[in-house]
Formats: structure tokens, C-alpha cells, sequence
């Protein structure tokens, strides 16, 4: 189901107040609770809010070092490769990509030589024909999907245009 005007008011005040309660929200808005509460649920199910807990930072947690490793596999052997990863605690997201390579994964390390032990772990693993690791200097856009969130609603606001024929 599309996201309508009121679901992107609901959004952009979850993005911009993610701990205030469900009550306060409906307040906020201007709608009844349970209008609201169904509203969650619907974007709940739809898959259009994911996770509804707290945003734990790895630099946090003495991991300040970021790092894009691609994997390069042995044919046919993705699945087990992918389960792999899942064993390393320092690989925070792992994505199956086109392109060079055929895995994308995001390391967190204590530091630079934290990091090559866990990148001569990698080359280790069954399946692992070899990596290609890129250093993050420099977060320059953070994790963000408001601006999305804003323009999906400008486009739910504007009546549709009847087509010329």
C-alpha cells in the first residue's frame, strides 16, 4: 500500500522524536490513538518501519575504525559464505552486490590492526577467494531516509495530473 500524507507526517515525527510515546504522537498530530496505532501497524507489516529500537554506535563501542570489504566467492557458494559472516562480530551488514565482487560488508575495527586480523579472518573462511577492502575516512552523509520520507509526501500531497490523450 502507498504511503499517504498522513503516513509521512507519522514518519517524519518518528525520525524526528523516535522516544516519545504513542499517546503523545496522536496529540501531536492531531488524530485519535487509535488511528494512529493502526497506522504503525500497517507500516509495521508493510515493512515500511523496520526497527523500533536504539541506535547503538560502534565508535561507541571502542570501534571507531569503518571499512567496505568486497568478497569475491567461489561459484556456488554464497549461501555458505553469507552464514559464514554472520559468525564475525565485527561485520555489521553484509549485502549480496553486482559489480566486483559478490559481497559487500561493512567491518568495524578497534583499529588498523584490528582490522587486518579480522580482514585475514575473512580470507580464511570457506568459499573466500579474496577481498578488496576501502578504508572510511570520514562519514559525509549519515544514515538518513527523512529527506526520502519528505519527498515521498510532497509527492502524496499533489493531486494526480489527468493525462492527455
Amino acid at each position: 500500500m502507498p504511503v499517504d500524507a498522513l503516513d509521512t507526517r507519522i514518519l517524519r515525527l518518528l525520525l524526528a522524536q523516535p522516544r516519545t510515546s504513542v499517546r503523545e504522537y496522536a496529540r501531536i498530530l492531531g488524530v485519535a490513538r487509535g488511528t494512529l496505532q493502526a497506522r504503525l501497524d500497517r507500516l509495521e507489516r508493510d515493512g515500511v518501519i523496520t526497527v523500533a529500537g536504539p541506535r547503538i554506535s560502534p565508535q561507541g563501542l571502542g570501534h571507531p575504525v569503518l571499512a567496505f570489504v568486497r568478497i569475491e566467492a567461489t561459484q556456488g557458494s554464497l549461501d555458505e559464505v553469507g552464514e559464514a559472516l554472520a559468525t564475525v562480530p565485527e561485520i555489521i551488514e553484509a549485502f549480496s552486490v553486482t559489480g566486483g565482487g559478490d559481497l559487500l560488508t561493512r567491518v568495524v575495527a578497534r583499529d588498523n590492526g584490528h582490522l587486518e586480523d579480522v580482514i585475514q579472518r575473512l580470507i580464511q573462511l570457506p568459499g573466500v577467494v579474496r577481498t578488496r577492502t576501502e578504508i572510511a575516512l570520514r562519514e559525509r552523509v549519515a544514515h538518513r531516509v527523512l529527506p526520502l520520507v519528505e519527498a515521498i509526501g510532497r509527492s502524496a500531497a499533489r493531486p494526480e495530473q489527468p493525462t492527455a490523450k
